[in-house]
This record gives structure tokens, sequence and C-alpha cells, in this order.
């Protein structure tokens, strides 16, 4: 396109120089020419009025001379008298045109020109006192005839040149303008049908093309995000799969001794592999998590009490003290059942996972204006990094953890505009909290302890304590 671009313009540029050069430089070849005769016809007028008066040859040099014009440049032909004797004519200077061009200008009365060897001449009748018509010849030089003219061609040929070179430099820099935003885009499309996800192009160059490159980028963008979102669904959907695996675990613990009991034990531990691998391989898209719209959410309680009622038997095969509270009343909150469930089966899991047999813990649930504030609390070891384990995908490095459930306990909170903190529980061990907000606004934030940004907490709707299996 750039090269068709400078050919182009060469050509039409080219056309247009022609088109008005040739005919200006015409136009200024016959200006010089009728400057040059328009002088010859001065010198001539010049000689006029001396040939009306007298035909003396002496007097009529005098007023050659006079006229300032060369002798060699001018002449003047004289007809015979009607009473001469020998029938001669008066003939002064270098007579350079034909005689039959001289009797021709005399018998017809009119000024004519001719060309002579190294000019023209300009022949001018002129009537005598005896009536008879003399012709006055003005030599003019091929030099002053084309004088001036070989400079303006030359300015007309410079000024051409000029424009030509300054269209082909346009129409290439125009051309350069848009080739690059093609080229740009093109190996970019190239780049992202190789695979490089990361592949971008400047929005820059026309408007066509910059919007090609807007859209371009879009297309990527979205191409990138959808990836990452299949990712991301596979890893959690793979996550979730853990509720179920620990049921199957603590199942097969207790199926006792036997070759059958090892097999599905081992069965169970080879599917648990699989799991993590899966996650694992998923774990490096982040999707984006849609806030639920108006009307929709759950009523945050009935999903703690149903949680706990499922892991409750858990706890109990395994000793472990639990105790519920804030859950005795309706608490709506932005979100979708299924999304808090998988959040609190994620936490409860790891508190199963990693704590060990008969470690007590806890769910509370404080409700306020703008606010609704979910804790999981354990006397476990606690957690010696807490911004390390809310880094996706890298868990805490023993077998069984990803890092994932976390993250997608933050995505709950963060798609109401609230968020997720870890630290110390008053049992001992680590407290997940987390803050979800009602009306789309982050709360005001103060600093707690080991750094991490905590927010004052609601007062508690109400506690609700399991009986047999309370916390002391």
């Amino acid at each position: 396109m750039r090269w068709a671009l400078v050919k182009v313009s060469l050509a039409v540029t080219a056309m247009v120089v022609v088109a008005f050069a040739v005919p200006l430089g015409l136009v200024i070849r016959e200006m010089a020419r009728d400057r040059a005769f328009a002088g010859a016809e001065r010198e001539a007028a010049a000689v006029a009025p001396a040939l009306s008066i007298t035909t003396d040859r002496e007097q009529l040099e005098r007023v050659v001379a006079a006229a300032g014009s060369d002798d060699a440049a001018m002449a003047v032909h004289i007809p015979p008298a009607a009473d001469a004797k020998d029938g001669q004519g008066v003939d002064i200077g270098q007579e350079r045109a034909a005689a039959a061009d001289i009797e021709a200008v005399r018998r017809l009365g009119r000024a004519s020109t001719t060309q002579v060897s190294g000019g023209s001449v300009l022949l001018q009748p002129v009537a005598i006192g005896s009536g008879a018509i003399a012709v006055v010849e003005v030599y003019v030089p091929e030099s002053e005839v084309s004088n001036g003219v070989g400079t303006a061609w030359a300015v007309l040929a410079a000024v051409g040149a000029a424009l030509i070179v300054g269209s082909v430099a346009v129409a290439d820099r125009l051309g350069v303008r848009m080739v690059q935003p093609a080229e740009r885009l093109a190996a970019g499309a190239h780049e992202l049908g190789e695979g490089r996800l990361g592949a971008r192009v400047p929005e820059e160059g026309p408007p066509e093309l910059r919007s090609a490159a807007v859209a371009f980028n879009s297309m990527a963008d979205q191409v990138v995000q959808l990836l990452a979102n299949e990712r991301e669904l596979a890893a959690d959907l793979s996550h979730r799969l853990r509720t179920p695996l620990t049921v199957l675990r603590l199942n097969a613990a207790s199926l006792g001794e036997g070759p059958a009991a090892e097999q599905t034990r081992a069965a169970v531990e080879q599917l648990e592999r699989e799991v993590d691998t899966i996650i694992r391989t998923a774990r490096d898209a982040r999707p984006q998590t849609a806030a639920a719209g108006p009307g929709a959410g759950c009523d945050a309680a009935e999903v703690v009490r149903e949680r706990m009622g499922f892991w409750s038997a858990l706890a109990e095969d395994e000793g472990r003290k639990w105790r519920v509270a804030g859950a005795d009343r309706p608490v709506r909150i932005p979100v979708a059942r299924a999304d808090l469930a998988a959040a609190l089966d994620a936490l409860l899991g790891n508190v199963f996972r990693h704590t060990p047999e008969g470690t007590p813990f806890a769910v509370d649930v404080h409700n306020a204006e703008d606010a609704v504030i979910v804790l999981v609390s354990d006397a476990g070891p606690g957690i010696p990094d807490p911004d390390a384990a809310m880094a996706r995908g890298r868990g805490s490095g023993s077998d069984g953890s990803t890092g994932l459930g976390l993250d997608i306990v933050r995505r709950l909170a963060e798609s109401t505009g609230g968020d997720v903190r870890i630290g110390a529980s008053v049992l001992g061990g680590t407290e997940v909290r987390i803050w979800l907000q009602l009306d789309g606004r982050a709360a005001p934030e103060r600093r707690g302890h080991r750094g991490t940004v905590r927010r004052r907490r609601p007062r508690a709707a109400g506690r609700t304590f399991n009986r047999s299996r309370s916390l002391p």
C-alpha cells in the first residue's frame, strides 16, 4: 500500500506539473518574443518622422544613430524618386531581409516579420514626403527573442521537481502512517493466534485503524478473561469436591482393618491427589466475580445452620466441640446461597483438614446496618503467614492444600465490596473474618495486630450454642 500511494502521488503530481508548467513556459516564450519586437517597433517609429521630412542619406544616418540603435541592427530602404536618372533608391544600413520581402511590405503597406540568419527582422512601412513607401528594417537577434526564457523554464522545472518530491514525501509519510498500524495489527493477530495471550497493539494511526486496534485489544482481553474464567471454574469446581472427599476419608478411616478397608483408603488418597493436581493445573486464572443484582441474595443465618448441620456429624465423629452464634434470626446478604455455602464449606473443610482431631471450632454471624461479618475460628495451631495464605494457589505447602479455598471466600466478599482477613482467634488458633458489605461501599478501615487490616465489629445479633457439644 505504501508504494502504491507513492506511485499514485508521483503520477498525479507529474501530470499536474506538466499540465501547468508547459503552457506557462510557452506563454513566457511568447511574452519574451513580443517584448523584443515591441522594442523593434519603437526603434522603427523613432525614424518615421524624419523619413516623412527628408530622404537625405546624411540626415537619415544621423537620425538612425540618434535613435540609439546599432547601425548594424537597423536599415532604411527608400525607393528611387520618380525623376531619378539612375533609378537607384537610398539604402542605409545593412540589409538582411530579402528584396522580395521588402517589396511585398512596400506593396501591401503592412508591417511584417521574417526569419533571417541569426534571428528575425521587423519590416515597418513608412510613408515619405513624395508619397512613396520607405521600409524600415530592424534586426532582432535570437538571443533577444529568447532572453529570460531559459531561466524561466529552469525555474518552472525546479518548482515542478520540488512539487513532485514533496508530494512523494508526503505520500510516503501518509503510507507509513497507514501501513505501520496495519502491520502492527497483523503482527498482533499472528501472536494471539500463536497462543501469546499478552499480545496487544498500540492504539495509533488513522481513526479507522485506531478503532480496529481498540477492538483487537478488547477482543484479546476478552479472550484472556474467558480462558481465565474457564480455568477458574475448573479450579473452583474441583475444590468443591474436597467436601465429599473429606467425608469419604473420614468414613474410610472408620472402616477398621482389612484389605477392603486399605483399598478404600488408598483409593480416597489417590482421588485427593488427582483433585489437587487438577486444582494446581488451573490455579493461575483469576475470574471476575459478579455481584448479586437487586433483590438477589440469601439468608446467611439459614445457610450457616444448614452447613453446620452437615459438619456437626463429622465433628462428633472426631470429637470436636463446636459453637454457632448469631444465626438465630434472618440475616440477608447480597450473595447467592450456593456461593456462601461453598465459602463456608471451604473454611470448615480447612479446619477439619489442617487441625488435629478434637480441635474445637466456632462460627459467628454479626449483623450491622451496613455489613454482615461471618467469623470462622478454631483452636488449632494457627497460620504463621496470613498474607501468604491469602495468595491464590499457594496454600500452606502441605499435601492437600492448594490455597484456593481462601480465594473462593475472598472473591465472595469482594463481590459485595467487602474483604477477608486472617487473624488470631479467641480460641487460640486461626480466625477468618468475612466482611460482606450490604450497600456495596467499602467500610472505614483500621490497623489491627500483625499488620492486617481490621474493622470494628458490630455487636452480635445473638448467640446459639450446641448444648451437647458447646465450647467451654
